[in-house]
């Protein structure tokens, strides 16, 4: 194994090698600070050339050969983005330096590299990829040998090095890099493994491929179980990625289930490992639906532990209170699939999920997998002669809610906002008001700068009073103190 972050070097301020770098620049070049050097909420992600530049990708890539183990080969796989080349270059750069073998997937969703990391035994992984954030962002997701994102220490230790705070060793000359774009082939054959026996034929879908990660092989996997799949933005363009289409963009792909009168229709976003989907009647089937519709099949089959879903804070209470009149059990977590892959680990849950579409099952290797899920809900729904309409039908009605985005381009006031008394009062009050028929979260975005404003109740009126005061009071205070 490679060092632990625990024994990586730390020169103190007396140290021959502190005094040593005080003269000599760092081989791999000067320390970053703040933001530019920490993990958030998916990795480390940011405007390119302002938080996420080719000089950080090197240092993130040498770190991570530091502290990844020591066998086998890292992998790196890319969104369409235009600066993906770029970054990838820097990583391979970085991890190279470190004396590692790199395997380059290029274009590929998100999923590709953990389960590339799984059946090969590689050491680890890296995405680049601001997921559904806008073509002028990017980032960096870190995956360890396990093919799980990468625990706190270990992020701490790559945060570490980044800072200055350990030692960069003598770099190396063995480090190599391969392309390694065949690999994708044992990935879309395990996408469609995934479904068993299970074939869609004749069936009429709509893909939004987003210009992004799921062009790779989303439309093929479709057809290859006899699906007539009508595709829309399916073409890898970086600087079209997310505009407009996507998942969190679904007017495109509802016009389009509609006018062509198909049985359902798939969005993801730029790295595929999120998925929404449409009905033939045009409704919007968020993750919570898809969590509720799947755990109920599972269920039937007898295959979900405990009947136990994992959702987030953010999931409905429509979707709450109706799973557990089922006979289910539904654990909340903070926001983030890597809190969602926790608790499922820790409690044994079969699966879990986000109402933006990203949805982990344990039987599926619990990677986010957005090209995963809509062929297991095509086929489920299929499958019973049924659309994914009359599914719904079954389904249950959510509550109203409402999320409103505040930009808040201070981090300390975005992070911090319970200490802005104004708006701490006025959450209260909405709590109060609503008596336990409703609820308030206010939550910093972990990967944009932003404070989400989310307000849920049984009245719709409610909602939208609520929401919009919450939010202009959080713009007032936080934004013009």
């Amino acid at each position: 194994m490679a060092e632990s972050p625990a024994t990586l070097p730390t020169p103190s301020a007396t140290s021959p090698a502190a005094a040593l770098e005080e003269r000599t620049p760092s081989p791999i070049g000067a320390p970053f600070h703040g933001a530019h050097a920490a993990f958030g909420t998916d990795g480390i992600r940011g405007r390119v050339g302002t938080v996420i530049t080719p000089a950080l990708a090197l240092q993130v890539g040498y770190w991570c050969g530091r502290v990844l183990p020591a066998e086998g080969p890292v992998v790196i796989g890319t969104d369409s983005r235009t600066s993906g080349p770029m970054l990838v270059a820097a990583l391979t750069a970085g991890l190279t330096a470190a004396g590692r073998q790199v395997w380059q997937l290029g274009l590929c969703p998100t999923p590709a590299v953990p389960g590339t990391i799984r059946r090969c035994g590689a050491a680890g992984g890296l995405m680049v990829s601001a997921s559904h954030n806008p073509p002028h962002d990017n980032g960096i997701k870190v995956f360890g040998s396990s093919g799980a994102k990468l625990d706190r220490s270990t992020q701490q230790a790559i945060e570490a090095g980044l800072r200055g705070e350990a030692e960069a060793v003598a770099l190396m000359a063995e480090g190599t890099a391969h392309p390694r774009a065949d690999l994708l082939d044992a990935y879309a054959a395990s996408l469609i493994a995934s479904v068993g026996e299970a074939k869609l034929e004749g069936c009429r879908l709509v893909l939004d491929l987003c210009w992004g990660s799921a062009t790779a092989c989303g439309e093929a996997v479709f057809r290859a179980l006899g699906a007539e799949p009508l595709v829309l933005h399916g073409e890898p363009d970086g600087r079209r990625i997310n505009q407009g289409c996507g998942s969190t963009h679904l007017e495109a792909l509802r016009r389009a289930v509609l006018e062509s009168r198909a049985a359902m229709g798939f969005a993801f976003d730029g790295d595929a490992d999120r998925m929404l989907a449409v009905d033939g009647r045009g409704r919007v089937v968020d993750g919570d639906q898809i969590l509720y519709l799947w755990g109920s099949a599972l269920r039937e089959a007898g295959q979900l532990p405990a009947n136990r879903i994992v959702a987030t804070v953010m999931s409905n209470l429509g979707f709450e209170r109706a799973w557990s009149e089922a006979g289910g059990v539904l654990e909340r977590t903070a926001v983030g699939d890597q809190h969602v892959y926790a608790a499922m680990e820790e409690l044994g849950a079969g699966l879990g999920g986000e109402q933006s579409g990203h949805i982990l099952a344990a039987h599926h290797g619990m990677s986010g997998d957005g090209l995963l899920t809509a062929l297991q809900v095509a086929t489920l729904v299929h499958g019973r002669g049924q659309t994914l309409a009359d599914w719904m039908d079954g389904s249950w009605t959510p509550f109203p809610q409402k999320l409103i985005n505040v930009t808040v381009p201070d981090r300390a006031r975005r992070t911090e906002w319970q200490q802005c008394e104004p708006l701490r009062r006025a959450v209260e009050g909405a709590e109060q008001a609503m008596a336990g028929t409703g609820r308030v979260l206010v939550r910093a975005s972990g990967t944009e700068p932003l404070l989400r404003v989310m307000v849920e109740a049984a009245e719709l009126e409610q909602v939208e009073h609520w929401a919009s005061l919450l939010a202009q009071t959080a713009d007032d205070h936080l934004n013009h103190p």
